[in-house]
């Protein structure tokens, strides 16, 4: 995916994170209406945000047991080469 930016000055410094995302289909909406189990779907949306300009930089949808670790490859993997990355700042989950 490629993300429109106008950039900042300098090096980026990226601020990374992560939250749930549930949806729910027509089986929610009828365990709502008649009872029953419920199924939910919860991805995870992983997030590289420019702390000068806070341009969403990289994003990435994973299922629910993925952290912000293992997804930090691909998430630098969406920043241009020729861009210069002076920090990169996450959670300690």
């Amino acid at each position: 995916m490629s993300l429109p930016y106008q950039g900042g000055t300098g090096p980026l410094n990226l601020l990374i994170d992560s939250t749930g995302i549930k949806a729910e289909g027509e089986g929610e909406w009828n365990a709502r209406k008649h009872g029953g189990p419920k199924s939910r779907l919860l991805r995870m949306i992983h997030i590289g945000i420019d702390k000068e300009t806070l341009e969403v930089r990289a994003v990435e949808v994973t299922t629910s047991n993925v952290g912000d670790a293992p997804m930090l490859p691909e998430l630098l993997d969406q920043i241009p080469r020729d861009q210069s990355v002076g920090s990169v700042t996450a959670d300690g989950a």
